[in-house]
């Protein structure tokens, strides 16, 4: 191009500082009345360049990149837009990279086999309903398979409470009350005939509402999507159905899987309701912490699911990546995005990890992995680190079981955080690119959250992509070459941990370890309790190791047994869970 034609825009990037960034950003809109060719003001491109760090090129060479741009890159752009990009949510088209999580361990040729998990005795079925509500999923199993308990008299009683505590946490988006009573009725009908499908048969649990049921709402937690019916059924959904489960609602997520804010509102912590759940796996935390449901499914990308669980304290597993099939799964991330349980016992844990593991047919990530029966570990031959952070009280009770117990510190250099937010903003922004080209963000029920971060996502160069994966891939290896326990023990809310944990694909298992007193309490009688949490870390693939440990150390003390105070509230709580609530 001859530089004597080139038109400069009317533009004083002192005054106006972003006009010129919009024109050069944005140079692919068909709506931008100003091409490319006629982009010339260099210094202003540079200043451009220099949100992304590549501001080095030469004033010829920097024309020469816009008109190529047009010519070449635009183009392609626009084409694969159109054939994958036009449906938010990532449920189609999806990448052909796959992440793997291997540590060089041999992969067994063969699809794994079930965990055997012995009955349980002497369960005699409590007189009062709220004591049935905070049984173990192992227990209720045992009631139904004793027929004590139907499944269908199961299913009213935490609908029941659904309802009842339902206005104070705001955890439940739809009640799926006609399908849980046909799935429960047929769960008590095949109990009649002789056929028994396992521990979960019979038993009501809840989805994370970006989880798709047929002829229901997935809402992704966003009023932009609030009236949205998937034609589908995720496959984590089609095993638990499989295996009997009754599905008694969806539950809230934080809107498309950000924090605790949904448009409903947002959701509450039941052991002190002053407090919101964080996390966007904020309906199944909350609605199992409070008898609502004896399990759910939720979901992490990077922290969505510990910290809820930590948050609301209950017990739940984050498993290995890529061993729960995610297909009818909004989708953040490919490469991080997971399915795990929540539930009271880490026991119950295992035995949901077994009916929803394997491989899902329509997810490349998804892998048959061949775990060891978690119920058959024998833990006094592991060696198990503990971190500065980690509780002292789950070391002795682990020490006094048998389980060689040694300080441990996982060293490595990479600095997580960037990396785990540079790939889960990209990725994102991928599946809602539509969603922000359209305007939607601006109905974001949060505008401090996605909306600033995805837009920045728009200016990641695609190479510094590829760099920070290749940084993710050399995190990997120092941490594979630094652990060098069976699993360690530490906080499960380090948010250094949290993002270093996903982006290996690294199993943990969050367990309660004690409720004391709420710091400065409104009152003397005051009953909100503080949740003290524990992460039980291993390597991908070892997730049986997690689980073992978790139930030997619940076999031993009763913090996963108590209680949040919602069925018991304070005289101001009902009103409008006003701050000063007791």
């Amino acid at each position: 191009m001859n530089s004597s034609k080139l038109h400069f825009f009317p533009v004083r990037l002192r005054h106006q500082p972003f006009a010129l960034a919009k024109a050069f950003l944005n140079m692919d809109s068909e709506k931008n009345g100003e091409s490319p060719e006629n982009i010339t003001d260099v210094a202003s491109l540079k200043r451009v360049l220099g949100l992304i760090d590549a501001n080095f090129f030469s004033d010829e060479k920097l024309l020469e990149l816009v008109k190529g741009a047009k010519k070449f890159n635009i183009p392609t752009i626009r084409a694969n837009r159109k054939l994958v990009a036009s449906v938010n949510g990532g449920l189609n088209d999806p990448s052909c990279l796959v992440f793997v999580p291997d540590w060089g361990i041999d992969k067994a040729q063969n699809p794994s086999k079930r965990f055997k998990c012995s009955s349980l005795s002497g369960i005699q079925r409590p007189h009062g309903d709220d004591d049935i509500a905070f049984m173990s999923v192992l227990e209720l199993g045992e009631l139904i398979r004793t027929k004590q308990i139907t499944s269908q008299e199961l299913t009213q009683i935490f609908m029941q409470r659904l309802k009842r505590h339902n206005p104070v946490l705001d955890a439940v988006v739809t009640y799926t009350e006609e399908l849980a009573n046909q799935q429960a009725k047929e769960a008590d009908g095949l109990l009649a005939q002789g056929v028994y499908l396992g521990p979960l048969h019979g038993i009501p649990y809840g989805l994370k509402d970006i989880i798709s049921v047929p002829h229901y709402k997935t809402t992704w937690g966003s009023k932009t999507y609030k009236d949205q019916v998937l034609d589908m059924e995720a496959w984590v959904y089609k095993r638990l159905k499989s295996a009997g489960a009754v599905l008694v609602a969806k539950l809230a997520s934080g809107s498309l899987a950000y924090d605790d804010i949904w448009f409903g509102g947002r959701t509450r912590n039941p052991w002190n309701i002053k407090e919101f759940t964080t996390g966007s796996s904020s309906g199944p935390a909350a609605c199992t912490s409070a008898g609502m449901v004896p399990f759910s499914i939720g979901s992490e990308t990077v922290g969505s699911m510990t910290l809820p669980a930590a948050r609301c304290g209950v017990t739940a597993l984050r498993p290995t990546f890529g061993c729960v099939g995610r297909t009818g799964v909004m989708s953040l991330s490919e490469s991080l995005d997971k399915l795990g349980p929540v539930s009271r016992t880490a026991a119950d844990c295992a035995i949901i990890l077994d009916a929803i593991r394997g491989k899902d047919p329509d997810d490349l990530s998804s892998r048959d992995i061949a775990f060891e029966d978690p119920f058959l570990v024998d833990i006094t031959k592991l060696t198990v680190g503990y971190v500065d952070d980690a509780e002292q009280e789950v070391v002795h009770v682990l020490a006094t079981k048998g389980v060689n117990m040694v300080p441990f510190k996982l060293k490595y250099e990479v600095d997580s955080v960037g990396i785990a937010s540079f790939t889960m903003d990209v990725d994102t922004l991928a599946h809602f690119d539509e969603w922000q080209r359209s305007g939607k963000d601006d109905d974001f029920e949060s505008q401090d959250q996605w909306p600033p971060e995805l837009r920045r996502a728009r200016i990641f160069p695609a190479v510094d992509y590829v760099q920070a994966q290749r940084a993710r891939g050399k995190l990997i290896r120092e941490v594979r070459e630094g652990f060098t326990v069976d699993a360690f023990i530490g906080n499960a809310t380090d948010w250094e941990r949290v993002c270093m944990g996903n982006l290996v694909g690294m199993p943990v298992i969050v367990v309660p370890s004690g409720f004391p007193k709420v710091s400065d309490p409104p009152c003397n009688d005051c009953r909100r309790r503080a949740t003290i949490t524990t992460g039980i870390y291993a390597p991908p693939h070892h997730d049986h190791i997690a689980l073992a440990l978790a139930m030997a150390y619940q076999s031993a003390t009763d913090h996963h047994k108590q209680r949040p105070p919602i069925d018991d509230l304070g005289p101001n709580d009902l009103s409008q869970k006003r701050p000063r609530v007791c």
